[in-house]
């Protein structure tokens, strides 16, 4: 096993923990990642999961380079192998790589190196990929239902020529006309091809990558792109690496996460010597795209853009395939649905014509009009309007998520949001504001203010030494100092404490804050030097840092008067800062106000697991400040040696001294109470899941409205049965809240866990990365989850959650892990949930408006042509019109409909049992709208005809066979304008049955499509004037209507069906009314 593997540090497992046992031994080496388990557990990794697979292959082509016996490098085809195989920055040492870089570890480069390498190298971004012209173009004819335009217009073309005898212009016509909407279909796909790709693209660039670079002597946050070779970054946990690096310091516990280029499950430790002469598998090596997990470390940057790893392998490497979202599968499986009945209705015709009519009317139907009314019946069954309805919508609602700070990586976030039944928040930065500010300090039996603490040093009379003073405050504050990670930012030191610029965690932030109140820690800093560092995470609970003496300067600042006068220069401060529920039973001794130090016996501890209960019941943070001074025999191994850090670490397991107790508030979002109401009023349960003591994260959450019990009625683990009761019994009052904490969920069975998730609220505590990610796991069982953080910790269960949400302050890897990121607010989770609902409510109304006339009222005159021999009332190009003009411009701006009232007062969706197409829709569309349209249209075309001298006896049955007193011409033409009757009826009508689809529950007058912003759709009112000017164009052009067989409608057809709409509205109206005032109702339950 690797030797580093066995230090002390942190543990790091990955998603496959939480279900099954734990191993012994384990190979590390990145040979192990070739294994069937570790890939195949791997969650689906970007850009594909070719990209391990091409990694692995590159990387064993230059072991054989290596072994040149095997392959001779002048044989390596592989320009990829040949370049990486020749690299030396992993063999040299960091100095020989800083030499070659003329760069400096201290002062990095300068403004002149930086602009003659951006000229050289230029700017640190990939190539972009090769683009697929041919494939992308083809593709915008023949996806969604082109081809049946396509096949159909070569049907109709045959149809005219050479079957036509004679030829039919109208064939002719009806074939061009679908051609040309061949080609208008393909010319929108085009066009939100690249609206959808310009909102994706512009949401990328609105999360740039930035790093801490040295510049000049000082540290700055410059954009990822912006790097050059010889650049000196500073890494820290939770950082994707913005480019390939050479290490030149690291910290015990720094580990990479390689998965996305090996597909390895374990991260790897770092080193700063080589491990390995290959430079895909040495240790010090950081390639560009991978993840800091924990600790931090100082590297040089060696390759930037296409010269990188990342660069290389991704230029071998396909694109991935897209897989279908869940909707796309719902309209696949609707669509499958509606080809699968119109398959079989023009199967019925041709068996009809071939078996019957053929025989005993063979002058009824010819081949031809066959053809033509086989296809027209294709055209009318397909909703050729609901793939564009689909794209639009998803891609409109995106936009509008943008416009409110919400981005969403990809369309299928958009769909899943409206679904989530569960949200499980993270506190930290999500519901506070992340703005941590120390509040109060105990020292001893003393609690005082940080003014108050200010106050004592200015009166206290003890010995200045160095501007400062030795009391117990002092001691405080050098502890804070000293054992913290974060950073002031050089350029803005002249600036109030509160307003400069931090670089670090905002629990670091605010204790190192604290520390600058009472002096330079600088100056502070300056008079040690660190000699070891173990950084905080959420599985130790604690950071260390041991410092050696360098200037005696701050020495009796930072203890006691005692121990200030032993300290030697060769002993070892031992410095930790972390949970006092994990190292106070490391602490033997304590600092009282005075700076004296004394026994830490029964009593005291008492007094500060009291003080500890008493912040944490106030919502706030809680750290204990600690240190110990190691004397040189008690050491055996110089500093910068595993064996130090290992010594190191048991050194800091007893025989503390506890300096003191700090409190921090991180205040909660102003927003927060509103948005957890409206959340919950959606349906939607809020839980928290927070790393904090419970007592802490209960008070926040009873703040927040998370927890709305008092808190002596909220449950805890012991009102979890671990046994089902017997039936007859009942269980101990409503489960409605809960605190549990992650030891205790350790403990739980899986009947336990089944009972947890019945609970309204619930907060987690004290959770590790592996608990959050089983509570998410659980939840998951019977709802949609969507899981927010910000932090490396969350990185997890954020890729496991249905919906991952990261904010955008947040760290690297957890925007990297999520599907979403909130920009501005935790607020705009709301919007996101509303516009989520809206695209399912959106696309449920597109089908319900396209079914009626698009589909059903076509049907049945073909269908009545065919059996009852009742000349076709609606021509076959007419249907054509009315799928791909009238209703298809309709059903294109429905998505562009506003959230209902009640959108946020439903339950959420039932992805198991909501389907978009179910049987109360297609009841509604088919059974209701379609049979009264086809009812109404069928009265006034015959209607007509019986004015104008053609009864329907004689039609009936009749096969063409008319008796001799009506004139052939004066049939044809009077058919005609039937026909033309028919099709103003299903437009006209189709109007007002585009008003009433717009809402599924509420009046048009609670949500009117006018004069209300929060309502309308002004979209709506140009579709219906392009309806009105399809129809007038092709039934009053006079040069065309002898071609097409169409004709001018009497004005009073025109009007006649704003009756028949006035009445589909009305009975719609009337529908709803009974939907919202008795929802128990048959009415309510047969409501799509």
């Amino acid at each position: 096993m690797d030797e580093l593997e066995l230090k002390h540090g942190v543990k790091w497992d990955d998603e496959e923990t939480a279900t099954r046992p734990s191993r012994g031994l384990r190979r590390t080496h990145s040979g192990g990642s070739m294994s069937i388990r570790s890939v195949r557990s791997r969650r689906e990794v970007d850009p594909s999961i070719a990209l391990p697979i091409q990694y692995r292959t590159v990387s064993y082509q230059i072991e054989e380079t290596k072994q040149g016996d095997i392959v001779p490098p002048s044989e390596v085809k592989d320009k990829a192998t040949k370049d990486l195989s020749e690299l030396e920055w992993h063999t040299i040492s960091t100095d020989e790589a800083l030499r070659r870089l003329s760069a400096s570890i201290t002062d990095g480069l300068s403004e002149e190196q930086v602009a003659r390498r951006v000229k050289e190298y230029g700017q640190n971004a990939p190539s972009p990929p090769k683009s697929r012209a041919l494939q992308k173009y083809l593709g915008y004819f023949f996806k969604g239902f082109g081809p049946v335009l396509l096949v159909g217009a070569i049907l109709v073309f045959v149809s005219w020529k050479p079957l036509g005898q004679p030829p039919a212009l109208a064939n002719l016509a009806l074939a061009i006309v679908l051609v040309a909407v061949f080609f208008i279909q393909a010319a929108f796909n085009m066009f939100q091809d690249w609206s959808s790709s310009r909102v994706m693209s512009s949401i990328k660039n609105m999360l740039p990558e930035y790093s801490i670079v040295m510049r000049n002597g000082v540290q700055a946050s410059l954009a990822a792109q912006e790097l050059v070779p010889g650049d000196i970054v500073y890494i820290k946990a939770g950082n994707k690496l913005p480019a390939d690096m050479r290490f030149l310091q690291v910290s015990s516990d720094a580990k990479f996460d390689r998965s996305i280029l090996t597909g390895e499950s374990l991260p790897l430790a770092a080193t700063v010597n080589s491990t390995d002469e290959n430079y895909l598998e040495t240790r010090c090596i950081g390639l560009q795209g991978t993840h800091c997990v924990s600790g931090s470390c100082t590297g040089l940057v060696v390759a930037t853009g296409d010269r990188t790893v990342f660069g290389r392998i991704a230029a071998l490497t396909n694109e991935p395939k897209v897989k279908m979202t869940t909707l796309e599968k719902e309209i696949l499986f609707f669509v499958i649905i509606i080809c699968s009945i119109m398959l079989t209705m023009i199967a019925i015709v041709l068996i009809i014509w071939g078996t019957w009519l053929r025989v005993a009317h063979p002058g009824w139907i010819s081949v031809p009009n066959l053809i033509v009314g086989c296809v027209s019946v294709a055209i009318a069954f397909i909703p050729e309007g609901l793939p564009i309805a689909l794209t639009a919508g998803l891609t409109i609602t995106a936009n509008l998520m943008r416009k409110h700070k919400v981005l969403c990586k990809s369309l299928k976030t958009v769909e899943t949001l409206g679904s989530v039944s569960v949200i499980c928040s993270d506190k930290t930065g999500t519901l506070t504001e992340n703005r941590m500010t120390v509040t109060d300090c105990t020292i001893g039996t003393h609690t005082i203010t940080v003014d108050g603490a200010e106050g004592e040093l200015e009166v206290s009379t003890a010995p200045a030494i160095a501007g400062m003073v030795t009391t117990g405050v002092d001691q405080v504050r050098a502890i804070a100092g000293l054992c913290n990670a974060a950073e002031f930012d050089a350029t803005t030191m002249d600036l109030p404490i509160e307003n400069r610029r931090v670089f670090g965690d905002a629990t670091d932030q605010a204790v190192l804050r604290f520390s600058e109140r009472f002096g330079s820690v600088h100056h502070l800093r300056q008079c040690w030097q660190k000699t070891y560092e173990l950084g905080f995470n959420s599985k130790n609970k604690f950071m260390i840092r041991t410092f050696s003496m360098f200037r005696k300067d701050c020495l009796k600042v930072t203890l006691s008067e005692p121990e200030a006068d032993n300290f030697h220069t060769s002993d070892t401060l031992l410095t930790i800062k972390g949970a006092p529920d994990v190292l106070m039973n490391r602490c033997s001794s304590f600092v009282n106000n005075a700076g004296d130090v004394h026994p830490f016996d029964l009593e005291m501890r008492v007094a500060f697991e009291n003080v500890k209960d008493t912040y944490s019941s106030q919502g706030k943070r809680c750290l204990l400040l600690a240190r110990k001074v190691i004397r040189q025999d008690e050491l055996q191994h110089q500093a910068g040696t595993s064996q130090f850090e290992d010594e190191i670490n048991v050194q800091a397991k007893s025989d503390l001294t506890l300096v003191g107790l700090v409190a921090i508030v991180d205040p909660l979002r102003p927003e927060i109470r509103e948005v957890v109401s409206t959340l919950r009023g959606a349906g939607i349960k809020v839980f928290m899941v927070t790393g904090d003591f419970s007592l802490t994260a209960l008070a926040i959450a009873q703040d927040a409205g998370i927890v709305s019990t008092a808190a002596s009625l909220v449950h805890n683990v012991s009102a979890l049965p671990r046994e089902e009761f017997d039936k007859d019994l009942k269980h101990s009052g409503p489960r409605t809240a809960l605190l549990i904490s992650g030891p205790e969920l350790l403990t739980l069975n899986e009947y336990q866990w089944k009972v947890l998730t019945e609970y309204e609220e619930i907060v987690f505590a004290r959770t590790t990365p592996e608990q959050k990610l089983r509570i998410v796991r659980e939840f998951q069982v019977d709802g949609v989850v969507a899981m927010t953080g910000d932090g490396v910790n969350d990185a997890p269960s954020l890729k496991a959650a249905d919906v991952g949400i990261a904010l955008g302050c947040g760290s690297d890897i957890a925007i990297e892990a999520a599907d979403m990121v909130l920009l501005d607010s935790f607020s705009s989770i709301v919007e996101a949930v509303q516009y989520g609902r809206v695209v399912f409510d959106n696309l449920k109304k597109v089908i319900c408006y396209l079914l009626p006339a698009g589909s059903f009222a076509e049907f049945w005159p073909v269908m009545t042509n065919v059996v009852f021999g009742i000349p076709q009332i609606l021509s076959s190009f007419l249907m054509i019109i009315i799928c791909c003009f009238t209703d298809c411009a309709a059903a294109t701006v429905l998505s562009y409909e506003k959230p209902e009232a009640d959108v946020l007062l439903r339950k959420p969706r039932n992805v198991k049992k909501d389907r978009l197409v179910d049987w109360r829709l297609v009841l509604h569309a088919y059974g209701v709208l379609g049979m009264i349209e086809t009812i109404a249209s069928f009265s006034m075309a015959y209607w007509y005809l019986e004015r104008k001298g053609i009864p329907f006896s004689v039609i009936w049955f009749s096969f063409g066979n008319l008796p001799d007193t009506i004139d052939p011409d004066y049939y044809a033409a009077t058919l005609n304008e039937a026909s033309s009757i028919y099709f103003v009826n299903l437009v006209v009508m189709q109007w007002f049955n585009l008003l009433a689809v717009r809402t599924r529950r509420w009046s048009i007058f609670q949500h009117p499509p006018a004069l209300n912003k929060k309502t309308q759709n002004l979209y709506l009112f140009p579709a219906i004037v392009f309806a009105l000017s399809m129809a007038i164009l092709w039934l009053y052009i006079p040069q065309l209507q002898p071609v097409l067989g169409t004709s001018p409608v009497p004005v009073e057809h025109w009007f006649l069906p704003f009756a028949f709409g006035l009445f589909i509205l009305l009975f719609d109206e009337g529908r709803k009314f009974l939907v919202r005032r008795y929802p128990a109702s048959i009415a309510a339950k047969l409501a799509w």
